[in-house]
């Protein structure tokens, strides 16, 4: 059972991944840009190393994602108020624009596919979710300790 739960998660995270890119392509930003940014709104504004622990990569290939982000507007660098040492990442409007715009879409091809779909039956999906999301953190959180 476990096996079925990982397969189908494993390809509905890839079309979904797969739909999020063809969407992209109707925007100046790239997908690592775009995971980078959403960190950035979920979050608030990080360093470069906090981001990069985030979206996985090294701080020198996320200093040049942000370079490039920074050229197209999407985002500034912005010294710490109470440590000016510190320089963290903000988004601009522009990037906020494009984020909400595509998770938009994101939503409207979700909302399409699950049309048919009993209005209850989707209510227990997102339940469920919600259920595995939370067992993931605790998960996660016990293994950091």
């Amino acid at each position: 059972m476990v096996a079925d739960v990982e397969k189908e998660l494993r390809y509905i995270a890839g079309i979904i991944k797969q739909r999020g890119r063809v969407i992209l392509n109707h925007y100046p930003i790239t997908a690592p840009q775009f995971v980078a940014l959403q960190w950035l709104l979920e979050k608030g504004d990080m360093t470069i190393g906090e981001l990069s622990n985030c979206i996985h990569l090294a701080c020198s290939t996320t200093t040049d994602l942000v370079d490039r982000m920074e050229k197209n507007e999407l985002l500034e660098r912005v010294r710490d108020s109470k440590d000016r040492r510190v320089v963290r990442i903000q988004v601009l409007d522009k990037g906020k624009q494009i984020i909400h715009e595509v998770i938009e879409k994101r939503q409207q091809y979700l909302e399409e596919v699950l049309e048919g779909v009993p209005e209850e039956d989707v209510q227990t999906l997102n339940r469920l979710l919600h259920v595995l999301h939370e067992n993931m953190l605790l998960v996660d959180e016990d293994k950091e300790d």
